[in-house]
């Protein structure tokens, strides 16, 4: 199964660093520590792309400090999924031409801003994956639309306006809400990702609420992309909770087997499958990752299909 690649979906978060239990002693530096983590991993989502817009020197510099075919699936920054995005998060000369009604406001959204500033904020964030489409090291950039984007043709329309903005990058789909994946949707849904050779997003993550998305699994692009979030139900939705205290998970193997079914099947329907941990607090992504990827290794020793 050479083509089912394992990673984490960030190298920096503060709980995996400060930890002291991946990273060596000598690894203190932005530098160092992509170079050590690409040395045990093939792939690494990047999640700050999310948080604020990258920028063309930062792509080129991950493309220096990886291996040839190291692969870097980008997080689409938080504006263009929609979500509340703080405007001192923007470039300071978009930030100056802003109108006032939304400079003042504490957060703004897509539909706020006019037409010719969105055009530059989608050019700026194009125009920084550039260096890591030129050198083969760029795979999907994830959009991960909210909780309260429902499916309907206003939003699949908006989706497509994503994938046009961002030609000719692959990007790859992931829902929030249990009703895209429903008995009355799930079709619709497949059959318009797949059309549109958009990357539907498996996930395994804490079930029993709206926002829970249950494990399918389907291909609908070149590249199929599966995330784990961990299944910490007693904080998935508990307010004024940290990011990583919601992805505070550690998979146990029986868990983790469960899903081995799932990945050669997803497997063996793409050209190349992204199995990504986000159960990012301390080491436990590392330590799942470290797991899947044994398991993964050891069925292509022992099945010829995979060998």
């Amino acid at each position: 199964m050479g083509n089912v690649i394992v990673g984490v979906s960030s190298w920096t978060e503060p709980t995996l660093v400060k930890g002291g239990k991946f990273y060596p002693p000598w690894a203190k530096t932005a530098e160092t520590r992509l170079n050590y983590y690409a040395s045990q991993f093939p792939i690494v989502e990047v999640d700050s792309t999310y948080y604020g817009l990258p920028n063309e020197l930062t792509s080129t510099l991950w493309v220096k400090r990886t291996p040839e075919k190291f692969i870097f699936d980008i997080k689409a920054f938080r504006l263009f999924t929609q979500h509340q995005t703080m405007p001192i998060v923007l470039p300071k000369y978009i930030r100056d031409v802003l109108p006032k009604t939304l400079s003042a406001r504490k957060n703004i959204y897509f539909r706020d801003l006019p037409r010719d500033l969105l055009d530059e904020v989608w050019k700026l964030f194009s125009d920084a994956l550039q260096p890591l489409r030129d050198s083969g090291k760029l795979g999907v950039v994830l959009f991960q639309f909210p909780s309260w984007f429902f499916p309907g043709n206003e939003q699949r329309e908006y989706i497509l306006s994503c994938k046009e903005k961002l030609r000719p990058y692959q990007l790859a789909i992931e829902f929030r809400h249990s009703s895209w994946v429903s008995e009355k949707n799930i079709d619709r849904t497949m059959s318009f990702l797949d059309i549109n050779k958009l990357a539907y997003v498996c996930v395994d993550e804490p079930q029993g609420f709206n926002s829970s998305v249950p494990p399918v699994i389907a291909a609908t692009a070149d590249v199929s992309v599966i995330r784990f979030h961990g299944r910490n139900k007693a904080a998935w939705e508990r307010e004024n909770t940290a990011a990583s205290g919601r992805f505070n998970y550690l998979y146990n193997e029986n868990e983790l087997k469960e899903w081995q079914p799932k990945i050669n099947e997803l497997g063996s329907k793409t050209k190349q499958l992204h199995v990504i941990f986000n159960n990012c607090y301390d080491d436990k992504a590392i330590q799942n990752a470290r797991q899947t990827k044994l398991l993964i290794d050891q069925l292509s020793s022992t099945s010829p299909e995979y060998a």
